[in-house]
C-alpha cells in the first residue's frame, strides 16, 4: 500500500475516507465491483481492424465477466474469433475470419463478485460505412445571367455522415462568398449567377472520417449565358421555404441554422431572436452570416428565430421555432459509493434531469429493485434509495437508469457493509520537523468504520488541542499556523470508533531559520589578482548545513585556482573567464537561504586605452545539423580594449513572426561557436552581437536560413482554468500555444474534464482555434478535474496537468439564522447571525449584506418617512456594526448572504428601537423687536430631536467693534417655550446669541444669532449734524493746508544748512514741548495765550494747570554730554542736540529739541478736535 498516495489524498477530501480505507486495504477488506472503464455507448468500428470492446472492473475478490449481446447471454468460448483478455471482461475480435457487421449489435458487460454485480452500458457497435457514389451522368447546366443556381451534392449516406466540399479539378476549393456558398446539406448555391462561373469543373466531395476515404461526384459543368441586362429582382428564400419553419434541438448540442435567398443584387443576411436575445458568446454567424449556430444549447435557447433577406429593393423574412428537449443528465451527479458501519444509515440519490422528464428506475445487482429480495432496511423513494440500521452481509451494487425518448444514463453504486475498529496509517514515533514561525501539520491519517473521531494531545495530555494556536482538520491533521519553539514536543493522536481505540505518538521539533548574516559584495578585480567572496551564516546547532557556491547558476569550473572555505570563495590569479555571478546557497534538511553578487575582471590597458564597442561578429556558419539542433561559429570583431563578455545570439522565425528578431541563448565572450536548441517547423535565421563592458555592437549579417521539421507539442497550453457562466456550465479556458509552440500544422486542442471526487471518466472534445470551451448540463458549483492538451497533424503533446475549477454558480438557496440584533448606542447597533451552509451558498461566498432601514421617529411631532441603507460585510461573517443610526427611531432589518451569482433569500424581517440621544440644533433663530435696551428671539424645535425635549439653552454675550467677546450670561427656558425677550440690554451695543436644545442625554449642537441694540436717538442726531456740517468741513480743509505749508517751509530751512540747537539742561523754563514755533528758523517759543497750553491727549497734567519739566516724555534735554560735535558710540553726530546756542540771543527763548512732525502735528489737531 503506497501510504504517501493515501496520505495526500486525506489532506485533500477528508470525505473519502471511508472509499480511500476500502480502495487502499483491498487486499484484505471486501469490496463490491466497480466499472473503472468500458467502451461508449454509440461505438462505430472501422470493418479493416479487430473490434476492442473494453470492459474493466474492479473489487475484492477480483470480479468476473460475462456478456449479453441483444438481450441475451453471449458465450464467449463458442465464438472462435473471440477472446476475453485475462483479469479482464474486455473482448477482442478477430475480424479476420468474419465480416465485421457479423459482430453488430447491442452488448452488455457485467462484473461480479460474492458482494454484488455491477453493469456496464449498453454499447452499440455499428460498421462506419463510406459506400461509394452511385453512376450518374451530369447534363451540362445552362443558365442565364443573373439567375439563382443550385448545384445538387447528394453523397451517398454512410456512418458517420461525411464530410462535404467543393473543388475543382486542380484540387482546389471552389472560391465561396455572400452570393455563392455551401449549404448545410452540402449542395452549392448561387444567389445570381455571373459570367465568370462558367466552368466543366464543379465536383462535390465526401470525406468519409472514420475509414479516411474521399469519394467524388461527377463533375458538372455550368455555362452561363451573357445577358444584355440582367433584372434587377427582390430577394426570396431558396432554403428554407415558406414564411416560417420548425426546428428541434437537445441541450447541449449544436443548433445550426440557415437562410440561403436568391436575389439581384445580392442580398444580405441578417438574424435576431423575436422572443429575446441572441446568447452573444454561444453564438457565431457562418458562411457569410447564411447559418445561425449556437453551441451547447439550454432550454433557454428555445423561441422564435427571424432571418431577414434584404437588399435595395425590398426585403423578406422567415421565422424558425426552436424546440429544446433534452436526453438525461445528471443535477448533482451520479450516485457516490456508501461505505457504512453495521446500524448506520445511509442515502443513495440519483437526481438527474431531462425533456421530457426522464423515468428512474432502480436495480440491484442487475436484478430489477421490486424482483430483489425484500430488505426491510431499504426503502425507495423515486430517485432516492435510504438505508437505515443496516446489517452486515447486506453490501450490494445499485443501478440507477434514468431514460427518456432521447437516451439514458445508467450509473453503478455500492453499498459496503463494513465493521473495522480503528487504524491509525500515520507511522508511529514519526518525527516533524519545521521551521519557526512556519506552518506545522501533524498528520493523523486513519480508518475504520464506523469512520473514527480524532482528538490530540501534548506531552501530559492534560486536555485536548482544539483551541488556538492549534487548528483540527476533518482528516485528523493538526496544524500549528505559526510553529514557535514552546510547540516543540510529543503530540498523542487518539482515533475512536464504537469498536475500539487506536493511539499513535509522534514528535514535533521546531527548529531556528537559515539565515545569512554577511552577503557576498560586488567586486572588480584587475586580471592576474586574487578575489574573495565573504558568505557568513547562521543556522540551527541541530541542522547539518551544507555550503555550495555556484557560478552563473551552475557549478563552479573544476579549477585549483577556486578555494572554498567554510564561510569564503576565493579565487586566485583571476581571468577573464571568471567574470559572472557567484552565489553562496546554505542548505539544511528544512530550508536554505542564498545570495550572490558579481564580478567584474579588467585589464590594465583599460585605464590607458580608449574603449569602444566592439565590431560586430563576422562570418557566420551553420555546420552538423540535428533534429532539434544545429551549431552556430562565427569569426569575433575587433574588441576595442574592452573585453568581449559575452555574445548574444538571436533568432527571425520567417514562418511564424517574419522581421521580428528574438533572443536565443548567451555565450561566454571567450567562446566563438555554439550548439543551439531548436523548436520544431521553424525557419531559421540566426545572427550575433557581441557586448562589452561599453555596450553592444551592431547585430552581424544573418546566416543562411535553417528549417526544422515538424513534429508532435513539447507543451500543453499554460493558465488552465474552469468557472461557470451559469448555473449550469463549466467554461474552461485556457492560454493558446503560438505558431512557435504549435511544433507543427493543424494545431487543436483536446479539453477533458470531469467532476472531481466522483468516480467517473474523463470526459473529451476536440477543438480548434479556439480558447475556450463550454460544458453544458454541468450540477450547480461542484469541483471539476480540467485537462488541456494540445494536438497538431503530427501528434499529441505530454500529458497534461491536471487543473481544478468549479461549475456555475447559483444564487443561494438559504437564508441566514438565528438572527439578533444588540443596539449599542443611541447611533450604531449589532446583527449577528449563524453562517448560512456552504451546500446552501450554490457558490463562492462573497459575503454577508444587511438591509435596514429607518420606518420612522419614536416621536410624536416628527413626520413618517423611511431610508433605507445596505451594509455589506465581506467574507465569512457572523457579525457587524450598523454606523450612523437615528437615535429615538424604529427600524427594520434583515440579512442577506450573497455568492458570485447574487444575492439569496432575506431572513424574516425584524425590527429595534434606538434610544434617546442629544437632539439636533434648533432649525431658526430669528431676533426681533430691537430696542435700547431689549431684543426678542423666537425660534423652532430642532428637525431632529432624537427623544423628549427637556428644555433650551440660551446663552449671550456682547461683541465690541474689535471682536473681543465679553461676559457669558445663560439661562434655561422650558421646553415649551419659543420666544424670549432679554430686557436691560445697552444700547448701540453687538450680542451674539447660542441656543441649544436639551434631552435627558445632554445638549445637542448650538445655533447661533448676532444683533445690535438701538442706540440714543440725541447722540446720534448730535453725530449726524456735526459730521454734515459745511463749516466743519471747511476748519478740517484749512489745517490740512497749513500743515502742508509748514512742511515746506522746514525741507527747505534744512536744505539750506539750518539746524535746530537745543538748550542744554534749562532748569527754569517749561518743556519745550509747549513752546510756540517761530516762523524764522522754524524752533518753538512760548505761548502767550492759555488755550494754547491744554495737554495733549493722553499726557498728565497737575492741578495747577502747569506743565512738570520732568513729566515731559518729548524733551531731550538731560541727554546731552556737553562739547559741539560729539559723536555716539554708534558714530552718529550728536553735537547740534547737546551744545549751547552762540548764534542767537538767549532772550528770544530756549530752541526746540527736535524738528517738527506731522504726526504730531496731527495727533494735536485730532485731541483738539
Amino acid at each position: 500500500v503506497n501510504l504517501n498516495i493515501l496520505h495526500a489524498m486525506l489532506s485533500l477530501s477528508p470525505s473519502l475516507l471511508p472509499l480511500l480505507f476500502v480502495c487502499f486495504y483491498s487486499d484484505i477488506l471486501p469490496q463490491p465491483p466497480t466499472i473503472t472503464h468500458q467502451s461508449p455507448k454509440d461505438y462505430i468500428i472501422d470493418p479493416r481492424e479487430n473490434i476492442i470492446i473494453h470492459c474493466e472492473a474492479k473489487g475484492k475478490p477480483h470480479p468476473s465477466f460475462s456478456w449479453t449481446r441483444n438481450g441475451t447471454h453471449f458465450d464467449i468460448d463458442q465464438e472462435p474469433n473471440i477472446i476475453m483478455r485475462p483479469n479482464s471482461g474486455t473482448l477482442v475480435v478477430d475480424i479476420s475470419g468474419e465480416k465485421a457487421e457479423h459482430y453488430e449489435g447491442v452488448y452488455q458487460c457485467t462484473a461480479r463478485n460474492e458482494h454484488g454485480t455491477a453493469m456496464s452500458n449498453n454499447i452499440v457497435i455499428r460498421q462506419s460505412r463510406s459506400p461509394l457514389w452511385s453512376k450518374e451522368r451530369n447534363e451540362p447546366i445552362v443558365v442565364q445571367e443573373g439567375v439563382s443556381l443550385v448545384l445538387e451534392c447528394r453523397p451517398p449516406a454512410g456512418l458517420p455522415p461525411p464530410i462535404i466540399f467543393w473543388m475543382d479539378n486542380n484540387f482546389q476549393r471552389l472560391p465561396q462568398s455572400r452570393r455563392v456558398s455551401q449549404a448545410l446539406n452540402g449542395d452549392l448555391y448561387f444567389s445570381n449567377v455571373l459570367k465568370e462561373d462558367s466552368r466543366n469543373d464543379y465536383i462535390c466531395y465526401a470525406r468519409f472520417p472514420h475509414t479516411q476515404t474521399i469519394q467524388q461526384k461527377q463533375p458538372i459543368t455550368v455555362k452561363v449565358l451573357n445577358r444584355k441586362s440582367a433584372y434587377d429582382r427582390k430577394p426570396s428564400f431558396l432554403i428554407p421555404s415558406g414564411p416560417s419553419s420548425s426546428k428541434m434541438v437537445l441541450r447541449g448540442q449544436v443548433l445550426e441554422m440557415e437562410c440561403i435567398a436568391e436575389g439581384l443584387p445580392t442580398p444580405e443576411i441578417s438574424w435576431t431572436k423575436v422572443s429575446g436575445d441572441l446568447p452573444a458568446k454561444r453564438t457565431s454567424f457562418l458562411h457569410y452570416q447564411k447559418t445561425l449556430r449556437i453551441v451547447n444549447v439550454l432550454e433557454s435557447d428555445a423561441g422564435e428565430y427571424r432571418c431577414t433577406a434584404r437588399n435595395r429593393l425590398g426585403s423578406v423574412h422567415h421565422t424558425i421555432r426552436v424546440t429544446v428537449n433534452a436526453s438525461p443528465y445528471w443535477i448533482s451527479g451520479p450516485p457516490r459509493n456508501l461505505v457504512l458501519a453495521p446500524r448506520e444509515t445511509g442515502v443513495l440519490t440519483c437526481r438527474a434531469s431531462g425533456i421530457p422528464k426522464p423515468t428512474i428506475t432502480w436495480a440491484m445487482n442487475g436484478i430489477p429493485i421490486e424482483n430483489s429480495p425484500k430488505d426491510l432496511s431499504r426503502k425507495v423513494e423515486d430517485d432516492t434509495v435510504i438505508f437505515t440500521d443496516v446489517q452486515t452481509g447486506s453490501s450490494a451494487v445499485y443501478q440507477c437508469n434514468v431514460s427518456n425518448e432521447y437516451g439514458y444514463l445508467l450509473s453503478n453504486a455500492f453499498v459496503n457493509v463494513l465493521s473495522e475498529p480503528p487504524r491509525v496509517l500515520t507511522p508511529a514515533n514519526k518525527v516533524y520537523q519545521v521551521i519557526r514561525n512556519h506552518r506545522a501539520l501533524i498528520d493523523c491519517s486513519s480508518f475504520g468504520s464506523p469512520i473514527p473521531k480524532i482528538t490530540w494531545f501534548k506531552d501530559s495530555r492534560s486536555s485536548t488541542l482544539d483551541g488556538d494556536p492549534y487548528i483540527l482538520h476533518d482528516n485528523g491533521t493538526l496544524e500549528v499556523h505559526v510553529a514557535q519553539a514552546h510547540n516543540s514536543g510529543k503530540y498523542t493522536c487518539v482515533a475512536r470508533n464504537t469498536l475500539g481505540i487506536y493511539e499513535n505518538h509522534v514528535y514535533l521539533e521546531v527548529k531556528e531559520p537559515t539565515r545569512i548574516l554577511k552577503q557576498p559584495e560586488y567586486k572588480v578585480v584587475q586580471r592576474g589578482r586574487s578575489v574573495t567572496f565573504e558568505c557568513k551564516v547562521k543556522h540551527d546547532s541541530t541542522l547539518i548545513p551544507t555550503m555550495t557556491w555556484l557560478k552563473d547558476d551552475g557549478e563552479l569550473p573544476d579549477d585549483e585556482r577556486f578555494i572554498v572555505d567554510s564561510d569564503s570563495l576565493t579565487i586566485n590569479d583571476v581571468v577573464e573567464n571568471d567574470e559572472g555571478v557567484y552565489t553562496c546557497i546554505m542548505n539544511t534538511t528544512l530550508d536554505h537561504d542564498s545570495a550572490s553578487a558579481e564580478l567584474t575582471v579588467v585589464g590594465m590597458s583599460n585605464l590607458l586605452d580608449p574603449l569602444e564597442r566592439p565590431d560586430p561578429p563576422t562570418d557566420l556558419e551553420l555546420t552538423d545539423p540535428r533534429e532539434r539542433s544545429v551549431q552556430l561559429t562565427w569569426t569575433p570583431g575587433d574588441e576595442h580594449n574592452s573585453p568581449i563578455q559575452k555574445f548574444l545570439i538571436q533568432y527571425e522565425d520567417s514562418l511564424h513572426f517574419r522581421g521580428v528578431w528574438h533572443n536565443l541563448t548567451e555565450v561566454p565572450g571567450t567562446k566563438t561557436t555554439a550548439r543551439l536548441k531548436l523548436s520544431p517547423y521553424v525557419h531559421y535565421t540566426f545572427r550575433v552581437l557581441a557586448i562589452n563592458a561599453v555596450g553592444i555592437s551592431h547585430p552581424s549579417f544573418p546566416s543562411r536560413m535553417y528549417k526544422t521539421n515538424p513534429a508532435a507539442p513539447d507543451e500543453n497550453p499554460a493558465g488552465v482554468q474552469g468557472f461557470g457562466t451559469a448555473s449550469d456550465n463549466l467554461v474552461i479556458t485556457w492560454k493558446p500555444l503560438t505558431g512557435l509552440q504549435a511544433n507543427g500544422p493543424g494545431l487543436q486542442y483536446k479539453v477533458m474534464w470531469r467532476q472531481k471526487e466522483v468516480d467517473e471518466e474523463w470526459a473529451s472534445e476536440t477543438v480548434a482555434n479556439v480558447s475556450q470551451f463550454v460544458v453544458s448540463g454541468t450540477p450547480t458549483f461542484v469541483p471539476y478535474e480540467l485537462k488541456v492538451q494540445a494536438l497538431n497533424e503530427y501528434g499529441a503533446g505530454p500529458e497534461p496537468a491536471v487543473a481544478h475549477g468549479h461549475s456555475g454558480e447559483d444564487l443561494p438557496v438559504a437564508a441566514p439564522e438565528n438572527v439578533l440584533v444588540m443596539v449599542v448606542n443611541s447611533t450604531l447597533a449589532e446583527v449577528h447571525w449563524d453562517p448560512v451552509p456552504v451546500k446552501a451558498i450554490r457558490g463562492h461566498l462573497k459575503g454577508y449584506k444587511v438591509y435596514y432601514g429607518r420606518e420612522r421617529s419614536l416621536h410624536k411631532h416628527n413626520p413618517h418617512h423611511e431610508e433605507k441603507h445596505i451594509m455589506t460585510f465581506s467574507g465569512n461573517h457572523s457579525h457587524g456594526m450598523l454606523p450612523g443610526l437615528h437615535p429615538f427611531s424604529l427600524y427594520s432589518f434583515h440579512v442577506r448572504v450573497f455568492n458570485g451569482k447574487g444575492e439569496g433569500p432575506p431572513s424574516p424581517s425584524q425590527q429595534f428601537e434606538t434610544p434617546e440621544g442629544v437632539p439636533g440644533a434648533p432649525s431658526s433663530l430669528i431676533i426681533t423687536n430691537p430696542n435700547l435696551d431689549s431684543l426678542t428671539l423666537e425660534w423652532a424645535a430642532p428637525h431632529d430631536r432624537n427623544g423628549r425635549l427637556t428644555g433650551y439653552v440660551l446663552r449671550y454675550q456682547p461683541v465690541n467693534n474689535s471682536n473681543e467677546l465679553g461676559p457669558v450670561k445663560e439661562l434655561a427656558l422650558p421646553a415649551n417655550e419659543t420666544s424670549i425677550t432679554l430686557p436691560n440690554l445697552k444700547y448701540s451695543t453687538r450680542y451674539k446669541f447660542y441656543l441649544n436644545a436639551k434631552t435627558v442625554r445632554g445638549a445637542g449642537p448650538a445655533i447661533s444669532q448676532e444683533a445690535v441694540t438701538i442706540m440714543d436717538e440725541a447722540v446720534a442726531s448730535r453725530q449726524v449734524d456735526i459730521a454734515t456740517q459745511g463749516w466743519f468741513i471747511g476748519l478740517m480743509c484749512a489745517i490740512a493746508l497749513l500743515i502742508l505749508i509748514l512742511l515746506i517751509i522746514c525741507f527747505i530751512q534744512r536744505n539750506k544748512g539750518g539746524k535746530y540747537p537745543v538748550k542744554e539742561k534749562e532748569d527754569a523754563h517749561t518743556d519745550p514741548e509747549f513752546q510756540p514755533m517761530k516762523d524764522d528758523d522754524c524752533t518753538f517759543g512760548e505761548y502767550s495765550d492759555n488755550e494754547d497750553h491744554k495737554p495733549l491727549k493722553g499726557s498728565r497734567t497737575p492741578s495747577n494747570g502747569t506743565v512738570k519739566r520732568d513729566d515731559s516724555d518729548d524733551s531731550l534735554v538731560g541727554y546731552g554730554e556737553g562739547g559741539d560735535g560729539q559723536f555716539n558710540e554708534d558714530g552718529s553726530f550728536i553735537g547740534q542736540y547737546s551744545g549751547k546756542s552762540t548764534s542767537r540771543d538767549t532772550a528770544e527763548g530756549h530752541e526746540s529739541s527736535e524738528a517738527p512732525s506731522p504726526i504730531n502735528a496731527m495727533i494735536s489737531l485730532n485731541s483738539f478736535v
